[in-house]
């Protein structure tokens, strides 16, 4: 590309960066993981529309640093290369003048953009550098930047951030208090945590546009895939049937590709984060390989989608939405999540680190039925033996109890209360 081509763009993303507000955006955990002091490329990932490109630009803007920016997810820089990168950073500096701060958005649409990037952390750049794809992402990191960057996940709005955002007030004891915030769960567990999907009037539109980006430009364009119908007709089918095992084979017979088609594709949703994957627990590598759910990044995805087919069942939303938590909460203290089951009982959710199981979590919508009631104790305290785990936790929407069984102490806490990390279950 030509400088005269670049520069206009580069004006009027500057014009976009300079003039906006952030100072009605709710604070979000992942700006104190960003490092602007650090000589590490700060590598911002997560599904589009989560707020990265927000996040880091609020982060700059308030930080007062001398920063430039540029967005690649612009249809005029679509054709541009590696070849390019350099003319870009040309045209920054002549719109910018001096920085040593630069913010490079949808980085992954350039192919070279590391060895761009590593060449900027020698001359002593500070960057921060946001992308849609986690393996792309990772791939190129370790290749070309090994010991050189810090990489943080954001996942769209959690429950503390939507009720933020929703002005929701925690705090209120009252009867009218606690019923309003468990309206706003209701609300978030079929809406979903997409930010700017609190705004729009038309939330199917929204999805679906957001589904077709994630599809097409993420996963088709960028991988060349062969069957572009298969991957809609597979997402499809994992988002309506999420928080369930899946047979490669079965998926393969029934859209007419072979088993390896099916497993790539599942792994390119994975990379542009619209399904997160968790494997059976076991201490046979090959058996965690072979058994797994996928659950929607989103709730979002489940019910705002045209045709959609899944479940009105709100204990399955709320499954995934605790899902989501916790893969959220173990990514920061570097754990896993895995669910179990064998033919007597089922563990919804093990959170483990180096092999060692430290917390179990049931999900039950509701434990008045004495027989659910029964099977979901019955459940932890067989996993409570299995795993030698004492952090026993019950999920439910509004139940809150303690429980001692067997010398086992359960946690029973409402999805509000212990989404918003309230420490008092009473």
């Amino acid at each position: 590309m030509l400088l005269q081509e670049l520069l206009p763009i580069a004006a009027e993303q500057k014009e976009e960066f300079l003039n906006e507000d952030f100072s009605h955006l709710c604070s979000r955990a992942e700006e104190k993981q960003i490092d602007l002091k650090s000589k590490l490329a700060q590598v911002v990932i997560g599904v589009r529309r989560s707020g990265k490109s927000t996040l880091c630009r609020k982060v700059l803007r308030e930080s007062g640093v001398n920063a430039a920016y540029i967005n690649f997810d612009d249809e005029r820089l679509e054709n541009a290369n590696s070849a390019d990168l350099n003319t870009i950073l040309e045209a920054l500096y002549i719109v910018y003048g001096e920085f040593k701060y630069l913010m490079l958005d949808e980085v992954q649409n350039i192919d070279g953009w590391p060895l761009f990037v590593n060449r900027l952390l020698r001359q002593n750049m500070h960057l921060i550098v946001t992308g849609s794809n986690a393996k792309l992402l990772s791939n190129e990191l370790t290749t070309h930047l090994t010991g050189r960057h810090h990489k943080i996940t954001l996942y769209p709005f959690s429950f503390a951030e939507y009720v933020q955002v929703k002005q929701t007030d925690t705090q209120l004891i009252t009867t009218r208090g606690m019923a309003e915030l468990k309206r706003t769960l209701s609300e978030y567990l079929f809406d979903g945590g997409f930010p700017e999907l609190l705004t729009e009037s038309s939330k199917k539109d929204y999805i679906m546009g957001l589904l077709d980006a994630i599809l097409k430009r993420d996963i088709t364009k960028r991988f060349n895939v062969r069957y572009p119908e298969v991957l809609e007709r597979l997402a499809t089918y994992l988002l309506d049937n999420f928080a369930q095992e899946y047979n490669a084979s079965r998926l393969a017979e029934m859209l007419g590709v072979s088993d390896h088609t099916i497993n790539t594709y599942c792994h390119y949703l994975q990379e542009a984060f619209l399904l997160l994957s968790v494997h059976k627990f076991s201490y046979k590598s090959s058996e965690r390989i072979r058994a797994e759910k996928m659950y929607a990044i989103d709730n979002a995805f489940i019910s705002n989608r045209q045709n959609t087919f899944s479940t009105e069942n709100i204990g399955w939303r709320l499954e995934n939405a605790v899902y989501v938590e916790l893969r959220h909460r173990a990514d920061i203290k570097y754990a896993d999540v895995f669910y179990y089951n064998d033919r007597s009982f089922e563990v919804d959710f093990l959170v483990a680190k180096s092999g060692v199981v430290e917390e179990l979590y049931q999900v039950c919508y509701d434990m008045s039925n004495d027989k659910t009631r029964k099977r979901e104790i019955n459940s932890i305290l067989q996993g409570a033996k299995k795993f030698h785990c004492n952090n026993l936790t019950i999920i439910t929407f509004a139940e809150n109890e303690t429980l001692k069984q067997n010398d086992y102490t359960i946690k029973v806490v409402s999805a509000d209360k212990w989404m918003l990390y309230i420490q008092d279950m009473q």
